[in-house]
């Protein structure tokens, strides 16, 4: 019975995921700007307008779902993290591919097809975290994810400061980089 109640907290949680993880990162679209441009703020809010900080919109609203449902989860399903960890990564690389793909065929983006994008991407990669949680399989690997999501949280970090100069990191909107090109655009 146990199990069964902690199969419905999962399923109910990863559907529930979905609306929290899309209000959540749409509100990270906004309040960088709206704390003042604090750098705090910065480091889990989307600073400019590049593909890049686009994708702390799902990212970080994903790991926080994941941490509430760990302290529940982990006992009864070994392969969390694991299932986690790819669900997590897999909306930020949904949203790259699709832009990348859409932006290719029609010499532009759309606002409309970017927030279509966004929300499809934490769809899926709510589902495939379920669909990974549930497989019991071999030793979980518990230690990899853990080393994988710590280090694109260092990334989105890093880069919101230190931006390489690819073109993912570059806003649109300025032709600048990361927190830089957002001070630079309202000044």
């Amino acid at each position: 019975m146990a199990v069964l109640l902690e199969r419905r907290f999962l399923k109910q949680s990863e559907l529930a995921g979905v609306p929290f993880i899309i209000l959540m990162g749409s509100l990270l679209h906004f309040t960088y700007e709206m704390s003042g441009m604090n750098p705090a703020v910065a480091l889990i809010s989307a600073v400019n307008e590049s593909v890049w900080e686009h994708l702390k919109l799902p990212f970080f609203p994903a790991l926080i779902l994941a941490a509430i449902q760990y302290a529940r989860l982990r006992k009864l399903y070994p392969n969390f993290l694991y299932g986690k960890a790819v669900g997590v990564f897999s909306m930020p690389v949904i949203i790259v591919v699709g832009f990348y793909a859409y932006k290719a065929v029609f010499h532009s983006s759309n606002l409309a097809y970017d927030i279509g994008l966004f929300m499809a991407s934490v769809a899926a990669g709510q589902l495939i975290s379920y669909k990974l949680v549930l497989k019991h399989g071999g030793k979980p690997v518990n230690i990899l994810p853990i080393i994988a999501l710590t280090l694109a949280v260092v990334l989105f970090f890093l880069f919101t400061f230190n931006p390489p100069h690819l073109e993912i990191f570059k806003d649109p909107l300025t032709g600048g980089y990361g927190v830089e090109s957002r001070i630079r655009y309202t000044v």
